[in-house]
Parts: structure tokens; sequence; C-alpha cells
């Protein structure tokens, strides 16, 4: 049926199944997931996997073109989702502020190129083709929850308490938590490396992988920083120094942990991590 049925279609068709069930059993009970508990709990493992996965000797020579796709290109799409929409406002029943539509906008921009990805490998395309969806695909995710969080807050304030003043510092703020985010996650990734160089007991090395990033995750989050773009930065580093720390069943075992970890969540992109 795999062969036929891509991967993420045939999980949604099961939890299509398994919430109808739920449902006709007891109907008066609401099962939801929660916002916060998706950003504090699920979201962190599939990042890190993602970043700690990445092929650096790929990504980085096509970093350029990633990132006009990544980050131009979804502020791109967001900002004619969201015109377009405006546009179309008087044929709606509920009046809509532009925040609250670039917010709809956010939304549906972040993409997830599982389908696609595997077809991919089946069809064994040329790496750069392969490189530059999957890392696309991380960073668009990065930016989409940056911007979600910051259109979330204006959204709070109100369009009519806002002057052109608080759109440039929104904006200028966007900027600034994003690049604290990149550099905090570097730094966290160089600790990481280094605690595991230092470790003289192997068990310990994967739990360090696993905490280490996650700490850095809620530090930044507490501080006002994107946890998002700090442990998929911290993942990226720590992935360039930590391998020649590790003996192969510490590397088979940090990988395992990774992939089971995300793949509760999301199907794992990942490839092998002692390739």
């Amino acid at each position: 049926m795999m062969n036929y049925i891509p991967e993420s279609a045939l999980q949604l068709a099961i939890g299509l199944v398994f919430g109808t069930v739920f449902h006709f059993l007891d109907p008066s009970q609401e099962v939801y997931l929660r916002p916060d508990w998706f950003f504090l709990y699920l979201l962190p493992p599939i990042v890190l996997d993602a970043g700690f996965f990445l092929s650096n000797k790929d990504f980085f020579p096509n970093a350029g073109t990633i990132m006009v796709y990544a980050v131009f290109g979804t502020l791109w799409n967001i900002v004619m989702i969201a015109l377009t929409l405006y546009g179309c406002s008087d044929y709606f029943s509920v009046k809509t502020s532009f925040i609250d539509l670039c917010l709809f906008a956010t939304l549906i921009s972040a993409v997830d190129p599982v389908a696609v990805i595997g077809v991919f490998e089946r069809l064994h395309v040329n790496a750069l083709l392969h490189i530059c969806v999957f890392g696309e695909s991380l960073l668009n995710d990065v930016v989409t929850v940056v911007l979600y969080k910051t259109l979330i807050v204006l959204s709070e304030v109100g369009t009519e308490n806002m002057n052109t003043v608080d759109y440039v510092t929104s904006a200028v703020s966007f900027i600034f938590v994003s690049a604290e985010g990149i550099v905090f996650g570097a730094l966290s990734g160089l600790l990481t490396s280094l605690a595991t160089k230092y470790a003289q007991i192997d068990p310990l090395q994967p739990l360090i992988l696993l905490l280490l990033p996650y700490l850095s995750y809620l530090i930044s989050e507490g501080f006002g920083q994107s946890g998002i773009l700090t442990i998929a930065v911290c993942g990226v580093v720590m992935r360039q120094y930590v391998l020649g720390n590790m003996d192969n069943s510490s590397q088979i075992a940090s990988a395992n942990c990774f992939k089971m970890l995300s793949s509760w969540f999301v199907p794992s992109h990942g490839s092998n991590m002692c390739s």
C-alpha cells in the first residue's frame, strides 16, 4: 500500500478514523491539541531531528538558494495570500482585520513535502533539487512559526491600537529575535559538542544530545527568542562536531533516539547518522 499512497496521507486517514471512533464513543468529550503542548513537547523533537540529519555538505554550498525560497518565498506567499483575501473581504460575512488574514496565510504557508521527498528518493533525483526542497521545508517551518508568534501578539493588541511606528518596531523585533535565536542556537550546539567530548561515560552522550538542545529551546523561549530557530541551528551545528566525539554504538543509539522521538509526531526525513 505504501507504494501507492503517500505516508503522510495514510497517517491523516488513520487520524481521521481514530478521531471518528473517539467521537462516537463519547460525544460529550472534546479531544483537541492545545497549542502550548504542541510548541513545548511535539515541535522541538521534529525540528531537532530535521536540523541534525540535514546534510551539511549539501546544505551550506546551496544555502543562498535555500534561504531565498524559504525566507523571501515564504514571506511573499504570505503577503500575496493575505492581500488577496483582504481584497475579497467585502464578501466575508465576518469582518476580519488584515493582521488576522496574515495570520491565516501564515498557517497555510507551512508546507510539509513528505510525499514529494518520498517520490524524489524513489526517482533518485539530483542532490541539488533534493537538498533545496528539503532545506526549504525545514527553514519554511521555522519562518512560519516565528512569524506566527509575532502576528499573534499583533492580533492581541489590535490594529486599531497600532500606528506605523508599531509596525516598523514589530518588523525590526522579528529580525532581532530571529538573529538572537540563530546565535544562541550556534552557541548551544558548540556547548553540546564540548559536553560530548569531555563526557567520559559513553551512555551519557546520547542523553546529552537530547537534553542540552531541548534545554536551549526552553531557555530561548523563556528569554523571548525564537526557540525553533535555536534548536534547529543547534542541531545543524552539533552534527558537524559531535560525531567525532562518539563511538559507533553511541552514534547508533543517538540516531535511534532522534528517529523514535520525531517519528511519533511526523515521518522522519533523516538519513543514516553514521553515513
